[in-house]
């Protein structure tokens, strides 16, 4: 599952992608110096993995991760094709939600595409051109959908009127995303791949003295922000830099509690990724590893056991089912069983976040 890093060029975006990933994309004071899309994986942090570590005691332990995508800063005119454009709209294309950076500190040496400070502003520059762009896209799938209207099929008629409604929604200047929508319409918009369609996150990048409480621009995009259902984080990333190129444990922590923090910015935005792609964890424990596995919010335990090989899902049998609670709280599996708290789950049992989880299969 990927996130896309996406602003305006100059806000921060690369500093912010060598903070979630270190992999030193190429960071400096002038547009366009990301090109290419930077590529990171990122381990998610998660305390329960700690626990289980000291519970288990594994040969290795195994973190979820999400792959960040660093996308070529955007300006106006991209969805005709200027600046970057048509390559910075497929990259977003490929991502499943977007990590939105804004601008949130006065710097005067730190150049700024449109001259001055105004984080909203930004925003409506980048959702503009992806509103064109999908547009564009809809109005493409609305001439396809009509011929199959005009034969009378029923399908094809309800979609014409969907997709009218939702063209009138964008030229209005809204996002896809706050369109209202049937299930049945839901599945015809999910297969327009829609860029305004995709769940954002915006992060605004401060200056260290509003890192822990954030300023007056922050305020500006968390009401807008609610408004559009969107989440909103702020953190200073030039400071989170500092704090990574620092060599010891001690030293970091003592930069944040300076800051008054009590954890890294992009320890939060990590798991706020996590969460905006609607996704959790459950975890296996053994000798060999204790491991985080990723699957998508709802999924079966026969899904959930696909994630670690195909052959499972399709010889599913039964799971055998620990609460993390349970497992941290009885500190053995063994313990657990003894206390009648491990619980057998068929084919149609919902994984739960944090579910410790053992499959019994046979293909």
């Amino acid at each position: 599952m990927k996130c896309g890093i996406v602003g305006l060029p100059n806000v921060g975006k690369s500093t912010l992608f060598n903070c979630l990933s270190s992999a030193k994309a190429q960071a400096a004071n002038f547009p366009f110096c990301t090109i290419e899309p930077n590529i990171g994986t990122v381990n998610v942090p998660d305390p329960r993995l700690q626990a289980l570590e000291a519970i288990v005691n594994p040969e290795r332990v195994v973190p979820a991760t999400v792959e960040i995508v660093d996308i070529a800063g955007l300006v106006k005119g991209a969805s005709k094709g200027e600046g970057l454009g048509n390559m910075f709209l497929g990259n977003i294309r490929e991502c499943h939600a977007i990590l939105h950076v804004l601008r949130c500190f006065d710097n005067p040496n730190i150049i700024h595409v449109d001259g001055n400070i105004n984080p909203l502003r930004d925003k409506e520059t980048i959702d503009f051109e992806l509103q064109l762009k999908d547009l564009e896209s809809l109005e493409k799938r609305i001439d396809k959908v009509r011929k199959a209207a005009k034969t009378g099929a029923k399908e094809a008629v309800r979609e014409v009127e969907m997709a009218d409604r939702l063209k009138k929604h964008l030229e209005q200047g809204k996002s896809v995303r706050g369109f209202e929508r049937s299930e049945e319409e839901n599945s015809w918009i999910e297969d327009y791949q829609l860029l305004t369609d995709k769940p954002v996150l915006y992060v605004c990048n401060v200056d260290d003295i509003a890192a822990k409480d954030g300023n007056d621009y922050v305020r500006q995009v968390e009401a807008m922000a609610s408004e559009e259902g969107a989440g909103v984080m702020h953190l200073a990333v030039a400071t989170e830099s500092d704090i990574i190129g620092l060599e010891s444990y001690e030293e970091r922590e003592m930069f944040l509690e300076d800051l008054g923090l009590d954890e890294p910015g992009v320890n939060r935005i990590i798991r706020s990724a996590y969460d905006l792609l609607k996704l959790q964890t459950y975890f296996t424990a053994g000798v060999k590893e204790v491991r985080a596995w990723t699957i998508e919010q709802g999924f079966t335990a026969p899904q959930a056991a696909g994630v670690i090989h195909s052959d499972f899902e399709k010889g599913f049998i039964r799971a055998e089912v620990i609460a993390y609670q349970d497992y941290t709280h009885y500190k053995s599996e063994a313990a657990v069983k003894e206390a009648g708290k491990m619980r057998v789950e068929g084919k149609e049992y919902r994984v739960k976040d944090g579910d410790v989880m053992h499959f019994r299969f046979n293909v």
